[in-house]
């Protein structure tokens, strides 16, 4: 079985950060690691447990709207998060616009489990079209 020593991640990606360095994208540039495990089966062998903070934060201008109950509500106005309640929704009226520009604004959607199943129902098809499903 073959390692991999960390000398030879650290080099790699230092390269890989200097010619980026060479021609400026207008972009934010990532670098993706993907690590295959041979002869491992994640069922049987608990081996490998734990997390790992990542320094730089992934996505740091994510929007997420709460799509809830009274309750939820509650919540997302504590913590600061954009929330709908059902009335808010109704008053959409199944509008294409309308849901499309809801759609646009957000990254993501978080919704009660009370409410989940009447969201195509106040909104129409738009939220899948568009992707946020």
């Amino acid at each position: 079985m073959s390692k991999l020593q960390s000398d030879v991640v650290k080099e790699a990606i230092s390269q890989i950060i200097a010619d980026s360095l060479e021609k400026k994208r207008k972009f934010t540039e990532t670098i993706e690691l993907q690590i295959g495990l041979k002869n491992y089966d994640p069922q049987k062998d608990k081996r490998f447990s734990g997390s790992v903070k990542l320094q730089h934060i992934p996505r740091p201008k994510m929007k997420v709207c709460m799509l809830g109950d009274a309750q939820h509500v509650e919540e997302a106005e504590k913590i600061g998060l954009d929330y709908m309640d059902v009335e808010s929704l109704k008053k959409m009226n199944k509008n294409k616009k309308l849901v499309k520009k809801l759609a646009k604004k957000y990254h993501a959607f978080l919704a009660s489990e009370a409410i989940i199943k009447q969201i195509p129902r106040l909104l129409g098809p738009g939220l899948n079209k568009a992707g946020k499903h």
